[in-house]
């Protein structure tokens, strides 16, 4: 009995140890400290990253999934070359904002590593990154404006329906 007790005496603080591990260990080896791998791929091809999901969810489609249901919500030949170019800005426009976004990331991420940082630094640094992010934002939030002036409210009702958004009170 002595025994057993003296092992789980043993283990006991190994385990309140093991709790104190930050969620952040093995992020340090990350190249940018602050965006994963997976987000700056997503930067770099000029994903929505959820920065219209309001628009999404309050009945403004955007360009990438209406292509994606263009026969189911009945899309005309016009509509969908319209679409298909406003696609295409949304996204170049995206990816050269995503881009400004990893490097402005990435000079911060640099000024902490050289501790080369004092507070009007970090201010305007995190003011640039604001910036150009609430620009991303405005890129893939004005692209579902555009959109939804293309389509009908039939189209837009459809649209929702497969997507399975039911629409209820807001």
């Amino acid at each position: 009995m002595k025994k057993a007790f003296l092992v789980v005496l043993y283990f006991v603080p190994m385990l309140a140890l093991s709790d104190t591990q930050s969620p952040y260990a093995g992020q340090e080896h990350r190249a940018i400290k602050s965006l994963s791998e997976d987000e700056i791929r997503a930067l770099q091809r000029g994903d929505g990253m959820g920065f219209a999901k309001l628009a999404e969810l309050n009945q403004f489609p955007g360009p990438k999934h209406v292509l994606a249901v263009a026969d189911k919500i009945g899309l005309s030949d016009a509509q969908r070359q319209q679409t298909a170019a406003l696609f295409e800005e949304m996204r170049a426009n995206a990816i050269a904002t995503g881009v400004e976004l990893i490097e402005a990331e990435a000079r911060l991420d640099r000024a902490f590593a050289e501790r080369k940082l004092d507070a009007a630094a970090l201010q305007a640094a995190l003011i640039e990154i604001a910036g150009i992010r609430a620009r991303l934002r405005y890129v893939h939030l004005e692209a579902h404006l555009r959109q939804t002036a293309l389509l009908d409210a039939d189209q837009i009702r459809r649209y929702d329906a497969v997507r399975g958004y039911h629409r209820g009170k807001h």
